[in-house]
């Protein structure tokens, strides 16, 4: 099989319902199996898929592994040259999975590559979460061409070229089974969110490149399992973000006092936007942060030194923070 297609669902259903049928109707043709992949979802979303849809495969899990556990357990139950991570709540339209395939068929030094992400909610605007490629700034904090903090741009074809970028969201994300399975699958410290990143970055100091293929698009709702409010999802952003500079800086910086120092920076700063949420009366959002950090410290070790490795593309040298809130470079 060329593309194991595997959604990881967690109490998804009315996802599933809206948008499975058009993802099968769109491999139809393709050497593609559709799989589901269930983190023990408790709203009945194996009983829906195996009434609704007994054609699609279900790997059942026997409790919430998170995004990062849950694909790491399936994938290792599929074989196919290569893996498509997608989430429940996209919407596809036909033909989209085709310019990914043959990008990676043409392009043997691709470990990654994914499509052009826009809005579920407004289709000629690019999605937060993915839009047209991801890019990290010199403190860790990421962005995308076509989104910067909350400033999110219309698609006017501005990114229709394929891009080299440093990562494609893992919203919608095809992987070159061979180099999953070398860098080991995603890091399960992560748990959730920008485990992709770390994944696509670790793929680049190795000599792999990640590619956006705007030949491709995908329609995303986002926040479909976590809501941009919970606090749960700060915690797991802060922290995240700080395994993501521990384990890739020290073979970008080649310097294990520049890593520190580049980290300890990005710790005051995030010490900086928990006074802010304080100071605001987001007492949830205070200790969210406060919390992230303890677990990095207890979760952190020390990143792999390579020998030989390669700058990754979409490092931003500067910090986006301001460009984000003022508008100026």
């Amino acid at each position: 099989m060329k593309a194991g297609v595997v959604i990881l669902n967690y109490n998804t259903k009315d996802y599933l319902r809206q948008f499975l049928p058009g993802l099968l109707a769109s491999c139809e043709g393709l050497d593609a199996g559709v799989y589901v992949a269930d983190n023990a979802s408790e709203d009945g979303s194996q009983e829906y898929l195996q009434s609704h849809f007994p054609q699609v495969p279900v790997i059942q899990l026997e409790k919430n592994f998170g995004f990062t556990g849950g694909y790491n357990r399936a994938l290792k139950m599929i074989e196919a040259d290569y893996y498509l991570l997608i989430n429940s709540d996209i919407e596809v339209p036909e033909g989209w999975l085709r310019p990914l395939l043959e990008w990676m068929d043409t392009h043997p030094q691709c470990g990654a590559c994914g499509p052009k992400f826009l809005s579920w909610h407004q289709r000629d605007t690019f999605e937060y979460a993915g839009a047209a490629g991801g890019l990290v700034d010199r403190y860790g904090y990421p962005f995308c061409r076509g989104r910067i903090l909350q400033k999110i741009e219309k698609d006017h074809g501005q990114y229709d070229e394929p891009a080299d970028v440093l990562w494609v969201s893992g919203a919608c994300l095809l992987v070159r089974a061979s180099v999953w399975k070398a860098l080991g699958g995603l890091d399960e410290r992560f748990f959730a969110h920008m485990e992709e990143i770390d994944l696509c970055w670790k793929m680049q100091l190795r000599g792999w490149k990640v590619t956006v293929v705007p030949q491709s698009k995908v329609y995303h709702i986002g926040g479909g399992t976590l809501p941009n409010e919970s606090p749960f999802k700060l915690r797991l952003n802060f922290r995240n973000n700080l395994l993501l500079l521990e384990n890739n800086l020290p073979s970008t910086l080649h310097s294990r006092f520049r890593t520190r120092l580049r980290i300890l920076t990005r710790m005051c700063l995030d010490g900086l936007s928990a006074l802010v949420y304080l100071f605001k009366g987001k007492g949830s959002f205070f200790r969210a942060v406060v919390q992230a950090h303890r677990e990095y410290r207890r979760l952190r070790t020390p990143g792999e030194m390579l020998e030989k490795a390669r700058r990754p593309e979409g490092l931003y040298r500067g910090w986006i923070v301001p460009i984000g809130l003022f508008g100026k470079k």
